[in-house]
């Protein structure tokens, strides 16, 4: 967490920075939290930006973009507990990484916000950013995904299909919650290595992922128990209420006529939940 969708609604939900201008930019200083990575540092980071419009506001793969003239981005890795916020009161001021003033538009204020400091902050300029994050760094974005692309990147694998499905490298945006839900759609076992699936489970298992994702994004993610993760707004998501497998141990499958109950396995070192009754 967060994964594509919950990226994609922090995304749609700063969306009005686009053409505002960057006035200055603080970095809060405290002791007692673990610092959040920033690169260029933290002063040469302000002044390279301080009086930049944004052009535009993007996403790449689970980070969220803010492109600045000359092609140069911002760039906003949220990882585990990383959030952006819009002219809100953060959940906690001593968790505030970074805001952003503003002018020339209606948003005032931009807020990075992380509890836990895993996520990043970094400027790249335009060559920077193909290097770090072009297509050989990073896969086909997941909501754009086609049958043929997914076999041929991860088709002769013989990974775990759960844990190929994991790599950014052959497909951005997919973690842990998506990817377990959208092998229970496709009735794939995550176990199975991906050079044994067929030309038409690769389709069930495209075609799983883009529903997924795309009715994940309409219910602006899904916040889990912890209550990390809220969108731009500081409200909840609400696509865990349609969770069918993930963190569901020892209940019952939700598919009519499946007697199963959900499972749970370790692969890649990440949490999995399957019925073995119906994903073969």
């Amino acid at each position: 967490m967060p994964e594509l969708p919950e990226v994609e609604t922090m995304r749609r939900g700063i969306a009005a920075v686009a053409g505002c201008v960057l006035v200055r930019v603080h970095f809060p200083s405290r002791s007692d939290v673990k610092p959040l990575p920033v690169s260029p540092a933290r002063r040469t980071f302000a002044r390279r930006v301080e009086g930049l419009a944004v052009v535009a506001v993007e996403r790449a793969g689970k980070r969220v973009v803010l492109r600045l003239p000359r092609d140069e981005r911002i760039v906003f890795e949220p990882r585990m507990t990383g959030l952006v916020l819009l002219d809100e009161e953060a959940p906690t001021q001593k968790h505030v990484r970074a805001t952003f003033e503003l002018e020339g538009g209606t948003p005032r204020r931009l807020t990075i916000w992380d509890r836990r400091g895993l996520g990043t902050l970094r400027l790249y300029t335009a060559a920077e950013f193909a290097e770090a994050l072009g297509p050989h760094a990073l896969g086909p974005d997941a909501l754009e995904l086609t049958p043929d692309q997914l076999q041929e990147r991860l088709g002769a694998s013989r990974r775990a299909v759960k844990v190929a499905l994991l790599d950014q490298r052959a497909l951005a945006g997919v973690g842990n919650i998506y990817a377990v839900e959208a092998l229970n759609a496709s009735r794939i076992d995550p176990r199975r290595s991906c050079a044994g699936l067929t030309r038409r489970e690769w389709r069930a298992l495209t075609r799983a992922l883009l529903e997924i994702l795309t009715e994940a994004v309409r219910y602006e993610g899904s916040t889990l128990g912890d209550g990390t993760y809220r969108t731009a707004l500081n409200v909840d998501g609400g696509y865990q209420n349609h969770h069918r497998v993930y963190a569901r141990e020892g209940l019952k499958c939700p598919r009519k006529k499946c007697s199963g109950r959900i499972e749970r396995v370790v692969l890649g070192q990440r949490a999995t939940f399957f019925c073995p009754s119906c994903q073969a």
